[in-house]
């Protein structure tokens, strides 16, 4: 059950004056939705979780910094998503750097909660997602999956509300027009979330 942003605020404090029991509590009560975004953007379940463990070790440095009138869940996903970058950024210098080993094609394991797929529509549905750039792929699963606003979103990710919008729209007509999904099917996801 989600938490109310009174009992995050009381939990940080906890954690902030030393109680491990609080922070184990604010983990249990978060590590659902960071390991799904994870997941979902970082491809190698072993990344997954180093970047999951880095995420965590990040918000407990960080948790004095949070402002306790802003909603929590919201801001732990901005740091969720900051961290995810910087993964794929120290990915990409490596992969420079490191002479071009033999790639596998390793597809995503569908090991998260069956709500994802329920929300998706489909399992060929999440594959076109999967196949979307990053930066449209962020917005489509944050907007989607997680049901944030686009305001939210905008907050989240440190962008203009506008490039949000841009990025939701171009991320739909690439689902639509290149990989010629089921319009009936992504409508009824549209129609669910769009209202």
């Amino acid at each position: 059950m989600k938490k109310t942003t009174a009992e995050y605020s009381q939990l940080i404090e906890l954690t902030l004056a030393g109680s491990r029991e609080a922070y184990g509590e604010l983990y249990e009560a978060t590590i659902q939705d960071v390991y799904k975004a994870v997941r979902f953007l970082v491809s190698g379940a072993a990344d997954a979780e180093d970047v999951v463990q880095e995420i965590y070790i990040e918000l407990h440095r960080s948790l004095g910094q949070y402002d306790g009138g802003r909603a929590f869940r919201p801001w732990l996903m901005g740091l969720t998503m900051r961290q995810i970058h910087a993964y794929r950024r120290r990915s990409w210098r490596q992969l420079r750097i490191v002479t071009r080993m033999e790639q596998t094609s390793q597809r995503m394991e569908h090991d998260f909660a069956g709500d994802v797929v329920e929300r998706l529509a489909n399992r060929g549905l999440i594959e076109l997602v999967e196949g979307l750039p990053f930066k449209q792929k962020q917005v489509i699963i944050l907007h989607y999956l997680y049901e944030y606003a686009q305001e939210e979103i905008a907050v989240i990710l440190e962008i203009p509300l506008g490039t949000v919008k841009s990025r939701l729209h171009a991320a739909l007509q690439k689902l639509r027009r290149k990989h010629k999904v089921n319009t009936f099917k992504l409508g009824k996801v549209e129609e669910l979330h769009e209202a």
